[in-house]
This record gives structure tokens, C-alpha cells and sequence, in this order.
């Protein structure tokens, strides 16, 4: 009984780490459709999104199972409260990656990017891409230092975030209101598609040590 226990408890990691693949694969996708205006590439992220719902809702009914079963304590209980926690985390991620690809979706057959700002939102992009590649091999490996380095990959995503802010407000903007309100909006979605990894990472230090992350230093 006990190893089909941890079994199941085991399978909650791969389901979280399976849904950072999908929600990784949607944002480079979703931020490829902004920057291009793509629409296939849209219209796949927002299509595919229910995969990661799914898996969601196989969590939370595996997590409510085993504590109406098992009457988890200590450690195991911490882990099934962290994996609800992640899973929706990274299910909310997925919705942003799925907001973006609206965005594009709305805009083609143009861009929603002006040109002068495609390499500060490709970036954000890539740095989106990272943490959630790092979210999950945070939570596969229980890598307490990993996790930690997410806040400066979130520190990075904010200076975008405030680039692209000045950028809108300049006197040298001249794409007019429509666009700003799309960039503005984009621009937020990646902010909290950051936060959201951090917020994933930070469960799992918790998880593994027992305390929160702003109170342990990261190793020099």
C-alpha cells in the first residue's frame, strides 16, 4: 500500500513537470505569433491549452484523493499542498501564454509589435522560455539553489517590463493608442508569467527545506 503511495505521490512531479513542457512549448510559440504574426502558431497555443487544464484537474483529484486516503503528515502533506499550489501556478501560466496569442490573433495580418521594440519583446520571450524550463527541473530535481536563481531571471523580465513602459510613454511614440493598450497588456502577461515560475520555484524550496525562500541566501 505504502509504495503505491509514494507511486502516486511520484506521478504528481511528473505531471507538474509535463505541464511546464506544454506551458514552455506555448510560450515560445506564442511569443514566435506576436513577434511574426503567425496565426497557425496562435491558434495551436490557444487549441492545445486544454491539455494543460487537464492535467491540472487530475492533480487536484489525485492530491484530494490521497489526503482523503492516506491522512498525509509532515513532508508528504507539504507535497501534496505544494503540487495544488504549483498546478495552478502553471495552469494560470498557460493562460498567458494563451492571452499573447490572442494578441497576435487580433492583430494579424500585422504584427502587434512595432519593430523598434521586437528584440526588447523577444527577449522577454526567451527569458519566459528559461524560467519555465527551470521551474521544471526544479520541481524533477528538488534543486533548492536552481530555484533560487529564478528571482534574478524575474529581476531581468521587470527591466523589460519597465523598457517597454518607457517606450510606450515617449514622445517618440507614434503607433498610437490601440497598439500601446496590446503592448501594455503583452508586456504584463510576461511580467506574470514570471512571477508565476518564481511563485512555482519558491514552493518547491519551501518543499524541500522547509522554509521560505526569501529567507535562505543563495550559495556564492
Amino acid at each position: 500500500m505504502r509504495d503505491a503511495y509514494h507511486e502516486e505521490l511520484d506521478g504528481l512531479s511528473d505531471k507538474l513537470v509535463e505541464m511546464t513542457r506544454l506551458v514552455r512549448s506555448a510560450m515560445t510559440r506564442a511569443s514566435t505569433a506576436l513577434l511574426d504574426a503567425d496565426l497557425r502558431l496562435a491558434e495551436e497555443v490557444i487549441s492545445t491549452d486544454e491539455q494543460v487544464n487537464k492535467l491540472e484537474t487530475e492533480i487536484e483529484e489525485t492530491v484530494f484523493d490521497l489526503m482523503a486516503r492516506q491522512q498525509p503528515v509532515a513532508r508528504d502533506l507539504r507535497m501534496l499542498i505544494a503540487a495544488l499550489r504549483m498546478a495552478g501556478d502553471i495552469e494560470r501560466m498557460g493562460d498567458l501564454a494563451v492571452h499573447l496569442a490572442k494578441t497576435a490573433r487580433r492583430r494579424h495580418p500585422d504584427s502587434a509589435i512595432p519593430p523598434e521594440l521586437q528584440a526588447t519583446v523577444l527577449e522577454m520571450g526567451q527569458i519566459a522560455e528559461r524560467m519555465i524550463a527551470k521551474a521544471g527541473s526544479v520541481i524533477a530535481s528538488h534543486d533548492v539553489e536552481m530555484g533560487l536563481e529564478l528571482d534574478t531571471d524575474d529581476d531581468q523580465m521587470d527591466r523589460l517590463h519597465r523598457k517597454l513602459f518607457d517606450a510606450l510613454l515617449s514622445p517618440k511614440w507614434k503607433h498610437g493608442v490601440e497598439p500601446a493598450v496590446d503592448i501594455s497588456l503583452a508586456g504584463r502577461y510576461f511580467e506574470r508569467f514570471a512571477d508565476h515560475a518564481v511563485h512555482v520555484a519558491e514552493n518547491v524550496v519551501y518543499l524541500v527545506t522547509g522554509e521560505h525562500a526569501e529567507n535562505i541566501e543563495l550559495a556564492e
